[in-house]
């Protein structure tokens, strides 16, 4: 998928989902909203012309402990139900995504449709999968 391509599916879905006039992604190939109490965020990889898309589970204030991104790894092994996406630990800024790629452009509705999945899975996540990974890394 183009940027300019990609723009466009981001500017689309914003103004639907009331953003007014945004340009979508700006010149970075960066975008990103709330949409109730999630977080999407938004990146064109000019290098492999794919769109990534990623809601936000956690960000973490210190480094992660040793064992909890794969704690997360493991739910999303398990069967967890990840919205359509995957783990995605962001290292330089400490925080834990859902995310997916389109290498082409989805129909719009399609389009929405995977956000709305991809954010509902992120808010469970943070809550109740966190919490699951927590006590199963911590033993709390």
């Amino acid at each position: 998928m183009t940027r300019e391509a990609a723009r466009a599916l981001v500017r689309w879905y914003l103004q639907t989902q009331g953003a007014g006039m945004s340009e979508g992604l700006n010149e970075n190939g960066l975008g990103g909203t709330m949409v109730g109490s999630a977080q999407l965020y938004f990146e064109h990889h000019a290098d492999t012309q794919v769109l990534e898309c990623s809601a936000l589970v956690y960000r973490f204030r210190e480094d992660p402990k040793p064992g909890v991104i794969d704690g997360f790894r493991k739910q999303a092994q398990d069967g967890t139900d990840a919205g359509g996406g995957s783990v995605d630990f962001e290292e330089e800024n400490k925080s834990l995504f859902l995310s997916r790629t389109y290498a082409q452009m989805p129909a719009g509705a399609a389009f929405t449709k995977d956000m709305e999945r991809l954010m509902k899975a992120s808010l469970s996540w943070g809550t109740t999968v966190l919490d699951r990974v927590a006590r199963n890394v911590f033993g709390t």
